[in-house]
């Protein structure tokens, strides 16, 4: 180290496993980046995406100044006060001409990896008064929303597996040694699989490839890939009925266990097997080891979700955790509580349930054009192409995208693209890089670099394994011309609300003012609040009002964090349904298990197609990374060895795959990980478009796999797409 060197403390945006990171910086530039051992969470473990934060945030393909296009059609640098003008003039004007629907939202997953991403966007849906709202969530996470909706009364309160506590974990679609894992904040997942194994406990990988994870497991069932609602529900009949189920403190809390168990009665472990490829008997043996164990717990991720029943899928992981007795206590699946959370709401003194609540509806609206019904607020993302490009009322004419890509992210993208470029009025994108969406925009917002950013994580504290708090200030100063996310966000918001020119701390002041109000605190907190900046701000107020009652003055004084604790049974402060219980089979999984019973009876394609993850990116917006490219990295048709042999390719061949949406090419890459009938591809790749400024990225393109999807097939309940069990032939490529 230099003489002119220094470290900082920096808690890592770039996955969901939120590692403390000591940065190591000279002047201002990042140098280095190491696992922090100080810090409370993670205890020094690091990955190679945090090991690469000085690449990332040095990144000379990072847009440093607002781009707008002139009146050439061309994208040309301009101040932050001529690209908020032009917003100003024109999103305003256009709402006022057709009304609120004619704007779109459409928020990435980088948005929950930042603090201004979390805070403002819900005030930016408030200004706009739009229904037309898409996220990420609908390619990954919406059905675990949904089904933890409707069991529960609230799509935000998702269970856990205490990790460090288990003693049978049970894993299907989910590969957290690459993934970090996902709704399941926990560094050093492996080192946490690790230690499960050591203390004695099990590990079973429900997974079609014989991934990181399902190599450490003591048992790997190689699933056929969407049947994971099949074969969990299976395990529920046989704990049902073989009188296996022993819900125990949980019971009183249940309604309509009678009805589940008749509702299920026709998955029997032999009349799934065809279906799943998993005989009856590991069926068996996995329900009864599930009962068997002194504490377990079932998690089920992106593999389990974005299939035809994911929403079914992720229901039926908190049933058998309810079954077993392991929902809400130790060692099973536990609800966390962040530090800024909404204080728990108890029952009233005296009842023996949860207060009731207002419970969770579907389908309050539905989108224009294919009448998709809304999820937590939001219409599927797959649909947003067909409500810009048909025509008719309340067509999407205007989008404000922020740190979302879904031209690569999202179904069809080749009908995106041409509806973004022909159909919009106006687009404005908040992202650092002009990539396959953003070029597309008429202003372009980009926030610094992270290392000149705060962050508190709002999102990933509501699902980490151990309750927590870590707060890191920005580890070098904003470098000049740039603009703070935060401003950023603000200034969108004042610009479209008709309020352009007030100044940014406005926002924050009406933002402040609304959650006192909300929480019936007393006005004259807000004069108490300390920080430097309006987020800052918000940070403490939110700490304040919270379960702990912590401040941001304690938070700086503990750069490493502040250890609260491990999870605690609390499923009272938790339900918001109706009934104050927990309803075991809502209405609308009522009505979708008679689609499952079809599926008993399906036989599927020859050839299936899967996704994968990668330890070294993260979706597409870390693919322009030096350091993280090769190795692992690399977009291959992973494809067992007897289908090669079958359909002619040797290993490095081009191969073509097609279905429903299109065709692609890519490598062959020629594995026993994967099972036979199964090929797989990686998500995020595809970047080869003209007008891109991703210059690592574009000399190592890969195909995007979402181009093989037209977006007609989603899961119904959530709107997500269906991104994994893909029927798709493979050629080799002329």
């Amino acid at each position: 180290m230099s003489h002119d060197s220094r470290t900082a403390p920096r808690i890592c945006p770039l996955c969901e496993a939120t590692c403390g990171l000591t940065l190591t910086i000279e002047g201002t530039t990042v140098t280095g980046a190491r696992g922090d051992r100080d810090d409370i969470f993670s205890r020094g473990f690091i990955c190679p995406k945090g090991a690469s934060f000085g690449g990332l945030d040095a990144d000379p393909d990072r847009l440093r100044v607002p781009l707008v296009r002139g009146e050439d059609g061309e994208l040309r640098e301009a101040a932050w006060g001529e690209a908020f003008d032009l917003i100003a003039a024109r999103i305003p004007d256009l709402v006022k001409t057709h009304g609120p629907q004619a704007v779109g939202v459409v928020l990435g997953n980088p948005n929950v990896h930042t603090m201004a991403g979390a805070l403002y966007p819900p005030l930016l849906l408030g200004a706009l008064r739009t229904r037309n709202v898409f996220t990420a969530s609908t390619l990954d996470q919406m059905p675990k929303h949904v089904s933890s909706g409707l069991l529960f009364g609230d799509a935000h309160a998702i269970p856990v597996p205490d990790l460090d506590r288990t003693d049978h974990l049970l894993l299907i679609g989910a590969n957290p040694l690459e993934s970090n894992g996902s709704l399941c904040t926990a560094p050093d997942f492996p080192g946490r699989l690790k230690a499960l194994r050591r203390r004695g406990g099990t590990l079973t990988v429900i997974d079609p490839r014989r991934t990181r994870t399902a190599r450490l497991a003591d048992r790997h069932v190689a699933i056929r890939p969407g049947a994971d609602a099949l074969l969990l529900a299976a395990l529920a009949h046989t704990l049902t009925d073989e009188k296996l189920a022993d819900p125990g403190p949980l019971a009183e809390h249940l309604e309509g266990l009678d009805e589940l168990a008749a509702a299920l009665a026709e998955f029997t472990p032999e009349a799934v097997a065809a279906a799943c490829d998993v005989d009856a008997d590991t069926i068996t043996a996995i329900a009864h080891e599930l009962a068997a164990a002194p504490t377990a717990a079932v998690y089920g991720r992106i593999g389990s979700c974005t299939v035809e029943h994911g929403t079914l899928a992720s229901w039926l992981v908190d049933v058998l955790n309810i079954l077993t007795g392991n929902l809400d206590r130790p060692g099973g699946a536990l609800f966390p509580l962040s530090a800024t959370a909404r204080a728990p709401r108890t029952a009233e003194p005296g009842a023996r349930h949860a207060a009731p609540g207002k419970g969770f509806a579907l389908g309050r609206w539905s989108s224009r054009v294919s009448g998709h019904p809304e999820a937590k607020g939001e219409l599927p993302i797959a649909a947003l192409a067909e409500e810009i490009d048909t025509p008719g009322e309340d067509r999407i004419r205007a989008l404000v995208v922020i740190a979302a890509n879904p031209v690569l992210s999202a179904p069809d993208g080749d009908r995106l693209d041409a509806a973004l470029t022909d159909g919009l009025d106006f687009m404005v994108s908040v992202d650092p890089y002009l990539n396959e969406t953003s070029r597309r925009a008429d202003v372009v917002l980009p926030p610094p670099p992270p290392s000149q950013s705060a962050h508190f994580d709002f999102a990933f504290n509501g699902f980490a394994v151990h309750n927590q708090a870590r707060y890191t200030r920005a580890a070098v100063p904003l470098e000049d011309g740039r603009m703070d996310e935060s401003e950023i966000h603000a200034r969108l918001i004042l610009a479209v609300s008709g309020l352009h020119g007030a100044p940014p701390s406005a926002v924050d002041d009406l933002a402040v003012d609304t959650a006192l109000t909300r929480a019936g605190a007393p006005k004259e907190l807000a004069a108490g609040l300390t920080g430097e900046s309006g987020p800052e701000r918000r940070l403490d107020l939110m700490l304040r009002l919270g379960p702990y009652g912590l401040t941001l003055e304690q938070l700086l004084a503990h750069p490493h964090g502040i250890d609260l604790g491990p999870l605690k049974p609390r499923l009272t402060e938790v339900l918001r349904t109706r009934s104050g219980r927990i309803e075991l089979l809502p209405d609308p999984i009522a009505a979708d298990l008679p689609r499952l019973r079809r599926a008993l009876g399906d036989r599927p394609a020859p050839l299936v197609l899967v996704g994968r993850r990668h330890l070294r990116s993260n979706n597409s917006w870390m693919h322009n990374v030096g350091s993280l490219t090769g190795g692992s990295n690399v977009c291959t048709l992973q494809i067992h060895p007897d289908d090669a042999a079958r359909l002619g390719l040797a290993d490095g061949d081009t191969a073509r795959i097609e279905s429903s949406g299109g065709g692609i090419e890519a490598p062959a890459e020629i594995t026993d990980t994967v099972r036979s009938g199964v090929v797989s591809l990686p998500h995020g790749w595809g970047h080869s478009r003209p007008g891109t400024r991703m210059s690592v990225a574009a000399a190592h393109p890969g195909a995007n796999v979402n181009q093989l999807l037209d977006g007609t097939l989603l899961d119904p309940l959530s709107g997500t797409a269906v991104l994994n069990a893909i029927p798709v032939s493979v050629t080799p490529a002329h």
